[in-house]
């Protein structure tokens, strides 16, 4: 088979966080600048090695100012992506081509946000100023019935969920303890030393049904940010590289924001099916060669069809696959060993690849044994992207 001409060209070599919290106390710029230059310092690098930065359309703070502020000198290549959390695994992905075309060779990928203290995603669509969008024209169609906030719009892909495949509210609910358990661990995590048991999420209060309280990620103030290099560059740096194998986006048929009521079946996830095609089609891997998975959980639900687009197990079979331990530290598929996004924080998966940086450096606190390859996916219900990291084998 032909190697992919992006598979092992680039590398991860230095991740950069502030801490995660509910009140920053500081600017979204502060944030991203302090991240930056945690990340740059990590890789062993300086600013003004850096020309290349790539973050979210949503990001509030400019590639000038981030520059300026950091003490960068002249990029060669910036770019956004758009679509929310779906665009995590992307700006890696971007960066890897900048950096196999020459574009540039030094990439910074960041995202920072007061996400709890300032707007609040997690309310919807409900309180924002109207516009003439084509998005917000395509919400016009929910808001009038009261899909109006995330929690709302998944609720109806997990109803049809647990129709379909005879589901219950449990088996969202031992996805939210496996990951508050590994976050139990962590301590940069904002639930640390805070597990829960399956009877605590299912005595919480319902938010939207089918989804209760500790279905729903949480809010997060806080930065993150990664730095890519060549996989050759990296070898020369301080850390053991974070080889990027595989990195793709996938966007559906008949796709919308949240809300892709219009198809056959609401059941599945079709982008994210897309998106493991081209990773595993790149990397040359199969399911069976993932060691651990980082898979976006803003909620519960959307984690049981990931793992059955990804080819981990049939339709329908999630909850099974779950219930017999494939998740938890000693199983065929450790899953978001820092907690995730119900346990850690909230960073639109950003904290998620650098956890898959670390569990290939061997430096994770919920470190699983013999891991040469992780899966990464970005956020669900939106246009999506994902990766596939290895150790430098």
């Amino acid at each position: 088979m032909t190697a992919h001409p992006l598979s092992g060209a680039a590398a991860v070599a230095g991740i950069g966080a502030t801490e995660f919290s509910k009140f920053s106390g500081r600017s979204e710029l502060q944030l991203a600048c302090e991240a930056v230059l945690a990340a740059i310092d990590d890789a062993g690098l300086k600013p003004c090695d850096v020309d290349g930065l790539v973050t979210f359309t949503a990001d509030t703070n400019s590639e000038i100012h981030i520059a300026r502020n950091t003490g960068m000198g002249e990029l060669t290549f910036f770019s956004r992506i758009g679509y929310g959390g779906g665009a995590a695994c992307a700006t890696v992905q971007q960066a890897a081509m900048a950096i196999a075309t020459g574009a540039a060779e030094v990439v910074v990928c960041y995202r920072a946000f007061n996400e709890r203290s300032g707007e609040r995603y997690g309310l919807g669509q409900a309180d924002r100023p109207m516009d003439t969008s084509a998005d917000r024209a395509a919400y016009a169609w929910m808001t009038p019935f009261g899909l109006n906030t995330p929690a709302q719009w998944v609720a109806m892909f997990a109803r049809r969920y647990l129709h379909e495949y005879g589901a219950t509210t449990e088996d969202f609910g031992r996805v939210a303890v496996v990951d508050r358990a590994h976050a139990a661990n962590n301590p940069a995590a904002y639930f640390y030393d805070r597990p829960i048991t399956l009877a605590d999420h299912q005595s919480s209060r319902w938010i939207a049904e089918p989804l209760r309280l500790l279905d729903c990620c949480q809010e997060t103030d806080g930065g993150q940010a990664l730095v890519v290099v060549s996989a050759e560059r990296a070898r020369d740096l301080p850390h053991p590289p974070a080889v990027i194998r595989g990195a793709a986006q996938g966007l559906g048929a008949d796709q919308h924001m949240m809300t892709s009521y219009y198809r056959p079946t609401i059941t599945g996830i079709p982008e994210m099916g897309l998106t493991g095609r081209q990773l595993y089609r790149q990397s040359g891997l199969t399911p069976a060669d993932i060691d651990a998975a980082i898979l976006y959980d803003h909620f519960t639900p959307l984690v049981l069809p990931q793992l059955e687009e990804l080819g981990f197990c049939g339709r329908g079979e999630a909850k099974d696959f779950i219930a017999d331990g494939h998740l938890e530290l000693g199983g065929s598929l450790p899953l978001n060993t820092h907690g995730g996004q119900l346990g850690e924080a909230y960073l639109h998966g950003m904290n998620g690849i650098a956890e898959g940086v670390r569990l290939v450096r061997g430096t994770s606190v919920n470190q699983p044994e013999n891991v040469g390859h992780v899966l990464v996916t970005a956020g669900t219900g939106v246009p999506t992207s994902g990766l596939v990291l290895g150790a430098d084998r």
